[in-house]
């Protein structure tokens, strides 16, 4: 009987252990999910509304793209984050990702059960639970926690919003955005910033190997840095490249030979200093600045009420051609490290104890070096500090380390220790170069080189810098003449001392141009020998018959706007222009004499890929087809018999110097070429310009100070210092065919009213004379 009474007390209290457990069991899980409507309704803090889920306001960074599809880079703050399409995404990326990161993502809805229960157990040491969803919501929605408690109370937060993505998107659409959103250093916001900033390629470019790295940053992109941790990094990568074969997305055999492979880091920062095209990017970011205040933004659910560049993701589509800009760019270099070398040369404290300025005093130089320090960084920072001129002055003095441009040293720098003030001076022992190239039937710019490194010289030559154009102004008072006076390329003046009497053509005093050799042959030349080498007594009786003032006029219509003096000196180049004027303007007689004005935006987009500004043409009939075709007939002697010969392979000349200092030389080009070289008073400025049927280029190179210059004409001329980046150019573009750059003739009016064939009126002179020796006053 006592047996009895026992096992009904223990069945009571068996019982009531089975109630309890169901009790509390039930009231965990009704408080978890209260808790979880508390985080949903807001009470736990801060939540994205149904709207902001839609559409996550995520800062975006500009793109700048080339005629040519590829990204020429970025405007961007702190995000340099460019969204990518799902189907942009490697399929090994996506393995990559799903292997390592959350192997059950196409089976779960947000929140991976199983993985959340071993993680409770084992207490995150045998990995964590988080899935991809959540990690999206960490990143897009919520703050870093303080504390414990705050830690738990985030975690409901993001499984909730994990459960609410899950419902909004498609599993590829959260792959996609995760890896937007994610942050991998260096200012690679993003996969697109990452692939491109680490391999230099475009995501779907990556190759299994190389996703595994990004995939493996995933995880901590700080400590699993490429760049500082290389072999840390390299066991991470072969660990995810591990868990691909451990869930079949790799055989064993691929994984061993991919964990072979070296790392293959090509680490391309993605700055506004670096990268390719830096000095048009930044005439770009004006332009946006100036579009942006005459084009206000539609009204939105957005903060603005302006386009920002740096943030709304806009799309920029250009007309440079990313592969004639990196020709552009390699040319450059090229020769003006060879060109430097020789100005060091001619330049040291015994040959130049002024140097790098030639032919000054002392306060001269010292003038200029004033000027240079008031207006240096420096000066101006310390200045709006409080600092006092006596400590600003001292700070100049005071040596300090330094990387500082330098042709032949690591990625053209060098770390040194030097004085501002001789940093200063050191910097201005450099020449600058600028460059254009255009194609003149649309204005479209194709590449634009405003220096020789933006890092360090980041004043644009193309369009900021004017410098006296040279003899690359003779053209417009040849086209003037040919229009006016109906002159032939044929026709001949004498080359002999000629003067303008004062008080004529706006003349104070006669003006008397003397010839750059300071001789006169006495001989008849033909408008094309005259102009093919650059005979100023003859361009002098053009002006003279044609006047100024018509000059003038012919000139503002070709896009050179400024003002310019109506009298007779300016035939001779006396007026400064910039490259980007000047390469509009010889586009004219390259396009049948309608001027283009040049054009660099052809559209621009939002981030949903509305169409915000579409380019319009300016054009402008200028010549005649006849009078530009014989103006780029007058410049075709240039480059066969004039200045600019060298372009071909025979070239009278040290051919040994030639092409040791300048670079390039026999360049060996038989096509067509019209040009016209350039060259200031005492070597401070050499110019050429360059044409051939569908692209026209102009090139300029100098000092920073118009006393920075070559001692004489050897390396001094625009046929040394500034044709042979022009050549270097145009050979590279040549050797890439798709680039469609013309090797054929100008196209030639069809009822050509102007004669150019020299050849006939010297038959027919000919024939008016006894012998051919009589012919020999006139040069053709």
């Amino acid at each position: 009987m006592a047996k009895k009474t026992v096992k009904k007390k223990n069945d009571k209290g068996f019982f009531r252990f089975i109630k309890w457990f169901w009790i509390l069991f039930a009231t965990g899980i009704l408080s978890v999910a209260f808790l979880f409507l508390l985080a949903s309704w807001g009470f736990l803090g801060d939540m994205p509304t149904f709207e902001r889920l839609e559409n996550p306001q995520t800062n975006l960074a500009s793109e700048i793209i080339s005629s040519d599809g590829k990204t020429l880079g970025k405007f961007y703050l702190d995000d340099n984050r460019t969204p990518v399409p799902f189907d942009s995404l490697p399929q090994n990326l996506v393995d990559a990702l799903v292997a390592t990161e959350d192997a059950r993502y196409f089976k779960h809805s947000g929140i991976d059960t199983r993985g959340t229960l071993r993680a409770l157990v084992f207490f995150g040491k045998r990995g964590g639970a988080s899935t991809i969803t959540q990690q999206l919501s960490k990143l897009l929605f919520t703050k870093k926690p303080s504390g414990g408690v705050d830690r738990i109370l985030q975690k409901i937060k993001e499984w909730v919003i994990a459960t609410r993505l899950e419902r909004q998107y498609t599993k590829e659409e959260i792959i996609k955005m995760y890896m937007d959103q994610y942050d991998f250093g260096y200012a690679a916001d993003g996969i697109r910033s990452a692939s491109r900033i680490y391999f230099g390629k475009e995501p779907n470019e990556l190759k299994t190997e190389e996703s595994a790295v990004l995939v493996g940053m995933l995880k901590n992109s700080s400590l699993y840095n490429p760049i500082r941790r290389e072999e840390l990094v390299f066991n991470r990568r072969n660990t995810v490249l591990g868990q691909m074969a451990k869930y079949g997305y790799l055989t064993e055999s691929e994984k061993d030979s991919l964990q072979a492979l070296e790392m293959d880091i090509n680490f391309s920062p993605e700055s506004h200093r670096e990268g390719i095209a830096t000095y048009f990017r930044m005439y770009l970011q004006g332009f946006m600045n100036r579009w942006i205040k005459k084009n206000p933004k539609p009204a939105l659910d957005d903060e603005r009420d302006q386009w920002n560049i740096f943030l709304d993701g806009l799309k920029i589509y250009t007309t440079i051609d990313s592969r004639m800009q990196q020709n552009a760019e390699d040319a450059v270099a090229e020769h003006m490290k060879n060109l430097q070398a020789e100005f060091f040369h001619q330049n040291t404290p015994e040959r130049n104890p002024t140097a790098p300025f030639l032919e000054l005093s002392q306060e001269e130089t010292d003038g200029i070096m004033e000027r240079a320090i008031k207006n240096s960084d420096r000066w101006k920072k310390m200045r709006a500090a409080g600092s006092s001129e006596k400590e600003i002055r001292e700070s100049f003095t005071k040596p300090v380390e330094l990387t500082v441009f330098d042709w032949d040293g690591d990625s053209q720098e060098k770390d040194t220790i030097m004085t501002p003030l001789d940093s200063i001076r050191y910097y201005k022992t450099f020449l600058r170069a600028a460059m254009m190239s255009m194609e003149p039937q649309t204005g479209h710019v194709k590449a634009w080189v405003g220096g020789i490194d933006y890092k360090h010289f980041q004043y644009d030559h193309v369009i900021q810098g004017a410098r006296q154009a040279g003899s690359t102004f003779k053209p417009f008072v040849y086209a003037a003449a040919i229009d006016q006076l109906r002159l032939s390329p044929c026709d001949s003046l004498p080359d002999t001392q000629y003067c303008i009497e004062a008080l004529k053509h706006g003349n104070m005093e006669p003006w008397c141009p003397k010839n750059s050799d300071g001789k006169y042959s006495g001989r008849m030349h033909t408008l094309k020998h005259a102009l093919a080498n650059s005979i100023n007594t003859v361009t002098a009786q053009l002006i003279d018959r044609v006047g100024p003032k018509s000059v003038v006029s012919i000139v503002k219509n070709l896009g050179l706007a400024k003002e310019i003096p109506e009298v007779p000196s300016i035939a001779l180049g006396t007026h400064d222009f910039n490259v980007y004027e000047m390469v509009g303007a010889y586009g004219t007689f390259a396009n049948q004499g309608v001027y283009v004005k040049p054009v660099m935006v052809t559209r621009i987009e939002d981030k949903n890929g509305t169409v915000l500004y579409e380019y319009v043409p300016e054009t402008k009939d200028v010549l005649s087809k006849d009078v530009a075709y014989a103006m780029v007939d007058l410049m075709k002697g240039v480059t066969e018999g004039g200045s600019g010969t060298r372009l071909r392979h025979t070239f009278a000349t040290n051919q040994t110097v030639y092409k040791e200092i300048v670079t390039g030389y026999p360049y060996e080009f038989a096509n067509p070429i019209a040009g016209k070289t350039g060259t200031t008073q005492n070597q401070s400025d050499g110019w050429f310009m360059g044409m051939v049927p569908n692209l026209v280029t102009g090139v300029w190179v100098g000092g920073e100070e118009r006393s920075i210059h070559f001692r004489g004409l050897k390396y001094g001329q625009g046929a040394s210092m500034a044709l042979p980046i022009w050549g270097l150019y145009m050979r590279k573009n040549y050797a890439n065919k798709e680039l469609g750059v013309s090797e054929e003739d100008f196209l030639e009016p069809e009822e050509l009213s102007i004669n150019v064939d020299c050849t006939k009126v010297k038959e027919e002179l000919q024939k008016e004379v006894d012998s051919e020796d009589d012919l020999d006053d006139l040069d053709f």
